[in-house]
């Protein structure tokens, strides 16, 4: 995709326009993901039918004309796909069944369901076929900690603290469920690149509750094994890694242990120092705080203007430090677009 400026920030070169998209960019900020998934009637059945999930990815893109789309999914589809119990509660957010021991890890699949998965891979043909020439399609995955932080624990916050203590305390086990996860991520990804998607992301979203060791462990070590396992099959394959509140020395043995094309930064990530120190060999995605595009106005503006000038000249990607949020007004993207696009 010679026209893409993603894929060109992603191999080394600074695109004559920087290229913008946002992580979530396809949700509940938009109305007519609202209606799309009332419809649906639930949200795994928003996941798996394959003409919904097109549907919800392409709506932004429509609207907004980002540069990438990014397969709407979920990172849980892949602990799902293996087996796991999975639902969402309205305002509660995902609960899953619990793994905390080698029993519970030896009851589940030792590969992905291909009823689960094949219909997000018949998503990603469809989208891909319907997106143009060069606007980028994105697959993903969650990395194998954050999954196995959601697995052990049966969702989400307090720092992950179950999967945290369960590392320490059962460490066989627990390496045991991230080699399981990294194997399954792999094949997942290689899946979507085969399908159409032109790059991917590996979310590490509770990347920073670590301390150095632990991250080089389970963060660290697992993300490179996905991509040397990625790359074996699709050579070349472009993959951006988002170790959300990772440090600058995280970010940096990250970028160089697993030879990623992008490292996304999260808004608290300091640009001028990760740009001295991987700016020249890896593109560097982000950083706007998703706080400032809800306060829109001159907030956004002077947000937008000291992230492109910290970055200019760079190989850089335009996105939010994280997912946008629900609540943000659509004036406030039009507005964030206009100012980029705008340098």
């Amino acid at each position: 995709m010679p026209d893409s400026p993603l894929l060109q920030a992603l191999n080394g070169r600074v695109p004559a326009r920087v290229p913008i998209w946002m992580m979530r960019q396809a949700g509940r900020y938009l109305p007519e993901y609202r209606a799309l998934r009332e419809k649906a009637g639930d949200f795994l059945s928003l996941c798996y039918n394959p003409d919904f999930a097109t549907e919800v990815t392409l709506q932004p893109i429509r609207r907004f004309g980002f540069d990438a789309a990014i397969l709407f999914s979920d990172i849980l589809v892949v602990p799902h796909a293996l087996g796991c119990d999975l639902r969402f509660e309205q305002g509660e957010g995902p609960r899953l069944s619990t793994v905390t021991s080698l029993a519970d890890l030896d009851g589940l699949r030792s590969q992905l369901d291909p009823d689960k998965v094949g219909r997000v891979y018949e998503a990603v043909a469809k989208i891909r076929a319907s997106l143009p020439r060069e606007t980028a399609l994105l697959g993903f995955c969650g990395a194998p900690w954050t999954v196995a932080t959601y697995m052990v624990a049966g969702r989400g916050g307090d720092e992950q603290v179950p999967a945290r203590r369960a590392a320490y305390r059962d460490p066989v086990f627990f390496a045991a469920l991230i080699d399981r996860l990294v194997e399954a991520s792999a094949t997942y990804l290689i899946a979507q690149f085969r399908a159409g998607a032109d790059a991917v992301q590996i979310f590490d979203s509770w990347s920073g509750v670590l301390d150095p060791e632990e991250f080089r462990r389970w963060v660290v070590s697992p993300i490179r094994r996905i991509v040397s396992a990625v790359r074996a099959e699709i050579p070349g394959a472009p993959i951006i890694a988002f170790p959300k509140g990772a440090t600058l020395s995280g970010l940096t043995e990250l970028a160089f242990a697993t030879g990623v094309n992008g490292i996304g930064l999260d808004w608290t990530a300091d640009r001028r120092n990760v740009r001295a120190a991987l700016g020249a060999r890896f593109a560097l995605q982000g950083n706007l705080d998703p706080l400032r595009l809800i306060a829109g106005g001159r907030a956004l503006d002077e947000g937008i203007d000291a992230l492109m000038a910290d970055f200019r000249g760079a190989a850089h990607i335009f996105n939010l430090g994280h997912g946008i949020r629900p609540e943000t007004p659509i004036a406030h993207v039009e507005q964030m677009l206009k100012r980029v696009r705008g340098f």
